[in-house]
């Protein structure tokens, strides 16, 4: 849809993220038309977690001390965000109980739902595929709640209905008891459920067999929100071609990373990983998952620091010879097929009435 109403997407380059000298100036103006029609949908950002511990950030104006913020997100052409509430590994608090990761959980809702409250004119909260091209359409960033941990529902389900009714829709099922050497058979009824109620399952950090397994039970799509190629770089982090292969076969997606210490340290790195899951889960497989949204630390591909870098990893791949089709795909449809796809699953399902496990 060219014509966006209300307040339409400003595609541009963020300061930091100038056309590199080797990038043909026609290729970046494709990038920014493309994205102009068919904006990003990031599977994962982070800031919720940083504003949970840095609540002065002001998103709404430039701010070199966060890598997210409203006019980077524009300036990458971002339309949807799928916003982690997972609380990052190696949090200095031992080994948390279930009531301390519910609790945790809970805060990290509030402090996205205040988000939107506090943007209402660049974020939107998103509950379903109409509210996603709704949101595009308007000039707002289509804002999705999720994933929450697995680890919160132990023997009930009722946690996982509890969550879609405060606007969760991405569940992650790692490190959760009934998906860590097999898929148990209550994490056979976690699936189910979230079929049911039209709750993505994110298998990023899951086993591979796990995920495959995942991936082979749900009716509908599974997604990993952040990723790369173990192919490429056998990073713990990154995937194998067998569960890539898994989620093209479940009409999935897998969506790369911006972490250079999984895909290295450059947009070609970046680009290469993109390839090869496209090459190996198919051009409907693949998404974008960067994993922005934190304060200066760790590492960035050269390039894509934050997400204004978007159009020029979107010109890079049309110079490997990606059709605009498949970038639209991988840029807005996969997210929205993926999102579709789950509503259809539900309307379709069979499952006994919420309030029975």
């Amino acid at each position: 849809m060219a014509d966006l109403q209300d307040e339409p997407h400003s595609v541009g380059i963020g300061a930091e993220d100038l056309p590199a000298p080797e990038l043909p100036a026609g290729a970046l103006d494709r990038a920014v038309a493309l994205l102009s029609v068919h904006p990003v949908a990031d599977g994962c950002n982070t800031l919720v977690w940083t504003l949970r511990q840095s609540p002065y950030h002001d998103i709404d104006t430039p701010d070199v001390n966060v890598d997210t913020d409203i006019p980077r997100l524009r300036a990458g052409g971002v339309g949807a965000q799928f916003w982690s509430l997972l609380v990052p590994q190696g949090r200095p608090r031992g080994d948390m109980t279930g009531d301390q990761v519910v609790s945790d959980t809970l805060e990290q809702i509030d402090v996205a739902l205040a988000l939107m409250r506090r943007y209402p004119d660049s974020l939107r909260l998103a509950l379903s595929a109409d509210d996603m091209a709704d949101a595009r359409n308007r000039g707002r960033i289509a804002s999705f709640l999720g994933p929450v941990p697995g680890r919160t529902l132990t023997d009930s389900l009722g946690a996982l209905r509890a969550f879609h009714t405060l606007g969760v829709r991405i569940l992650a099922p790692a490190g959760a008891p009934w998906a860590q050497d097999d898929l148990t058979a209550f994490g056979h009824e976690v699936v189910r459920e979230a079929n049911r109620l039209a709750m993505i399952l994110d298998v990023n950090g899951c086993p591979p067999a796990v995920a495959c397994q995942i991936a082979g039970a749900s009716k509908s799509p599974t997604i990993i929100s952040n990723t790369a190629a173990a192919a490429l770089n056998p990073h713990p982090g990154n995937v194998p071609d067998e569960v890539l292969l898994a989620l093209g076969e479940a009409n999935g997606l897998a969506m790369v990373t911006f972490d250079a210490a999984r895909t290295g340290d450059s947009l070609h790195a970046v680009a290469d990983h993109l390839d090869h899951v496209r090459a190996v889960a198919g051009p409907e497989s693949v998404g974008l998952g960067a994993a922005f949204g934190t304060e200066p630390q760790g590492s960035r591909p050269a390039g894509l620091t934050d997400p204004s870098g978007y159009p020029r990893l979107i010109a890079e791949l049309l110079e490997r010879g990606w059709p605009e089709s498949d970038l639209a795909l991988l840029t807005w449809g996969n997210a929205l097929r993926v999102v579709r796809d789950a509503e259809f699953t539900a309307r379709r399902s069979k499952v006994s009435p919420a309030g029975q496990n």
